[in-house]
């Protein structure tokens, strides 16, 4: 028997799906479950995306160290700074989910909150990296 599986971690931090029959329609979602699913597949696209994006400014980053050797610092300022704004995402996403919070919405607030706030982070990781190579 094929069915939809969700695994949410403790505290929760994500829904994963194992296995789709039939497949979810994240334009058409009916019920809480697909939406809270397609909330997070919102979410895994944006990290994925921000992922790219660090590794380019990362990249960035070890240029700029080049050039001011030996006041090298870039990378390690940004990899703090990416460290620290996870810890921030994840905290205010979870605390924005307290809006419904133990509910059936709750995972879907906090995916939407984080590939809010993901995309946000990806567009200033960009940014910088552009500043970096002008």
């Amino acid at each position: 028997m094929a069915g939809i599986a969700l695994v949410a971690t403790l505290g929760f931090s994500g829904l994963v799906t194992a296995e789709e029959d039939p497949p979810i329609d994240c334009d058409n979602a009916q019920v809480q479950a697909e939406m809270n699913i397609c909330a997070y597949r919102d979410f895994e696209a944006a990290d994925k995306e921000l992922n790219a994006q660090y590794k380019k400014t990362r990249a960035a980053m070890v240029e700029m160290d080049a050039m001011y050797e030996p006041e090298r610092g870039a990378e390690k300022a940004l990899l703090k700074a990416q460290r620290a704004w996870i810890e921030y995402r994840d905290g205010h996403c979870e605390a924005y989910g307290f809006e419904a919070h133990l509910g059936s919405m709750e995972p879907m607030l906090v995916s939407g909150c984080q590939a809010e706030l993901t995309r946000t982070r990806t567009r200033e990781l960009k940014a910088l990296a552009e500043g970096m190579v002008n």
